[in-house]
């Protein structure tokens, strides 16, 4: 089934749409450009001369349940600078419509990529099917990667701490922004020499969050000594909580030993327990 229509809201701003199709897979629709002309990527100047004509098929997002295709035809012009060295270049679309070579519109990419964000990889697969938005696993994951901001070149908080290349063999280290909450760079290892060494490549950092290994505290105290080294929370937390179950299993003999000879007084726990409930909804209002 094929209809005329001089535009459908439904498809990108800066195109003219020709026709839409019906069809088993979802909607077609057929659209071209609106500029008259083309700009050279290499000379910069402006050409109207078309070479030849191609046609782009990429995905928008999904309309009435159904998927959506653009037949984007665009042209190739020809450049009238005689020194360029391109000789004809190809019909570059606004950054909001399409980017160039990309198989989905601005839009859909926009969709997939906060879809692979808040739900990752398979979960994101399983939403995007329903959704009528055929993306893979690994398209979810990549798409947040190839749009997020470009690496902060200097830093001034940064966090050190270890990951794993290959878990139980191999170990690195992960250096992050904690203003701009960004991956600065990977460490092929996580020796004190190696840590040290990209320190002193970054003499802006003013603070160094790390974990309270002896390994990365000299790493930090050698390469960035005009930084104030800070333990970061969840470290903190975790020291805290194995410092308490150690406390626990050291005394669970005596626990075990006050609890069932009826040493406790019940008035005063349960007095104990009224005091805190107490402190929470002070603490509340």
């Amino acid at each position: 089934m094929s209809s005329r229509s001089s535009y459908i809201s439904m498809t990108p701003s800066g195109l003219i749409v020709d026709r839409h199709d019906v069809g088993p897979v979802g909607l077609i629709v057929h659209a071209h450009g609106g500029e008259a002309s083309g700009r050279c990527p290499g000379c910069g100047s402006l050409s109207a001369s078309v070479h030849s004509r191609y046609v782009r098929s990429p995905r928008d997002v999904p309309a009435f349940g159904r998927g959506l295709v653009i037949r984007l035809t665009a042209r190739r012009f020809r450049c009238a600078v005689p020194s360029c060295d391109r000789k004809t270049f190809a019909e570059q679309f606004a950054p909001e419509i399409i980017l160039a070579r990309s198989r989905r519109t601005s839009r859909l990419d926009c969709l997939v990529n906060c879809i692979g964000v808040v739900l990752g990889g398979r979960p994101g697969e399983r939403l995007a099917e329903r959704l009528s938005i055929p993306v893979s696993a690994d398209t979810l994951l990549r798409t947040p990667r190839r749009r997020s901001a470009p690496t902060p070149t200097s830093a001034k908080i940064v966090v050190l701490d270890d990951f794993a290349w290959r878990r139980g063999h191999r170990y690195g280290t992960i250096v992050c922004d904690l203003e701009q909450r960004r991956i600065i760079d990977l460490l092929a290892d996580r020796e004190i020499g190696t840590v040290t060494a990209w320190l002193k490549h970054h003499p802006d950092i003013e603070i160094v969050c790390r974990d309270r290994g002896g390994g990365t505290r000299e790493a930090a105290t050698k390469g960035a000594p005009q930084a104030l080294q800070i333990a970061d929370r969840w470290h903190r937390l975790e020291n805290a909580s194995a410092a308490f179950l150690d406390i626990i299993r050291r005394h669970m003999r005596h626990l075990r030993r006050a609890v069932t000879s009826g040493d406790i007084d019940p008035k005063r726990s349960a007095r104990s327990k009224n005091d805190s409930g107490k402190a929470g909804s002070n603490a509340q209002t």
